[in-house]
């Protein structure tokens, strides 16, 4: 984070309670700066039956920017989480897609609504990502990896707009997680050993079958297995269940892989065996391809379709209209159409942003 870039900008942070967005606002602090601090609600109402954490949180965002004298103000955005985030999951699950509500939080909710409630009054927002920018020599700005593979977060940004990501800044983005929590022990944050949160931004303690069931329901139907077509037993709902998946399923004679879904018929098929061949896929088609910054990718990419450290090799065949065949170095497990697939340079450094797989 240079120092002269900030010279004169209007600063909003986004302070979530966690440590990595408190360890961003003693980033600034050192440099003699105070930036505007902002809690965004995105939780259920305060009367919802569901266990949140959000006083928590507060309290937490309230005690570091009372530390580095910084204002915090919380701004209210959890309907506008319910009515886009939400709708936006709930109409994926039903069609038998697997969506990723953090990807689209970053973009409609963190970038998005807070911009048009606040955001708009700064030049800069300021988020605890794990993700770097960079500006190359036409002045375009680029997203661009963290040196931590395992906490990189490029994947839940590589569908934000360009003007979002311009005004965009990753202030820890350089750290490891682990000199991440140095700082905060070394600044004694009050929750430098507070765990990361799991699971979608929101939901805390809430069950992600739960959070499914109140929306969609329960509606049973057959699980066949693939290679026999012989029926193995019911499920309650095809929207509980993604493709790759192996736990929680209940059924004896085990194990069996998620491989297939009839939304129509409301089937899951299934596939026997620790390792089934029916579980991986080397080629498949990405389509509404969202560039990051208007550059598409080149024919060699690296990619990855879900938050792992891995990135795998591919070769991009262009088909028009935002879409392309990806054909993969290696077999990938658990392909399922909706995940975004996030194109990356060859050296997995620059994100070209990301594309729905469609199957």
């Amino acid at each position: 984070m240079k120092e002269e870039v900030l010279n004169n900008k209007r600063i909003a942070v986004l302070l979530s309670g966690g440590v990595d967005s408190s360890v961003v606002v003693y980033e600034f602090a050192r440099l003699g700066l105070h930036p505007d601090c902002f809690y965004v609600k995105i939780g259920p109402e305060e009367n919802e039956e569901w266990d949140c954490s959000s006083e928590e949180d507060v309290e937490m965002a309230t005690a570091v920017a009372h530390k580095y004298g910084c204002k915090l103000e919380i701004v209210d955005c959890h309907r506008e989480y319910w009515d886009q985030v939400t709708r936006y999951t709930m109409e994926k699950v039903r069609a038998g897609l697997t969506p990723n509500p953090d990807v689209m939080c970053n973009r409609l909710i963190k970038f998005g609504a807070f911009h048009e409630k606040r955001g708009h009054d700064y030049d800069l927002i300021a988020t605890g990502h794990y993700a770097q920018t960079e500006t190359d020599e036409n002045s375009l700005k680029w997203l661009t990896t963290s040196p931590d593979p395992v906490k990189d977060q490029t994947d839940f940004l590589a569908q934000i707009y360009d003007w979002q990501l311009k005004k965009a800044l990753f202030p820890i983005g350089h750290y490891m997680k682990d000199e991440v929590r140095q700082i905060a022990e070394r600044e004694h944050l009050v929750n430098a050993r507070r765990k990361d949160s799991q699971g979608i931004c929101f939901l805390g303690k809430i069950n992600y079958n739960d959070y499914l069931r109140r929306y969609l329901g329960e509606q049973k139907g057959d699980v066949i297995e693939l290679d026999t077509g012989r029926k193995i037993g019911e499920h309650r709902g095809h929207w509980f269940h993604t493709i790759g998946q192996r736990k929680g399923m209940g059924f004896g004679g085990g194990p069996w892989f998620v491989v297939k879904k009839d939304v129509e018929q409301n089937i899951i098929y299934v596939a026997h065996g620790y390792d089934p061949d029916s579980a991986y896929s080397q080629t498949f088609k990405i389509r509404d391809f969202h560039s990051l910054n208007g550059k598409h990718p080149d024919e060699l990419v690296t990619f990855k379709i879900r938050h792992t450290p891995d990135f795998f090799k591919a070769r991009l065949e262009q088909q028009g209209n935002g879409c392309y065949m990806l054909h993969s170095e290696t077999r990938i497990h658990g392909v399922a159409p909706g995940q975004f697939c996030v194109v990356y340079d060859e050296q997995h450094h620059r994100c070209y942003g990301s594309a729905e797989i469609a199957l």
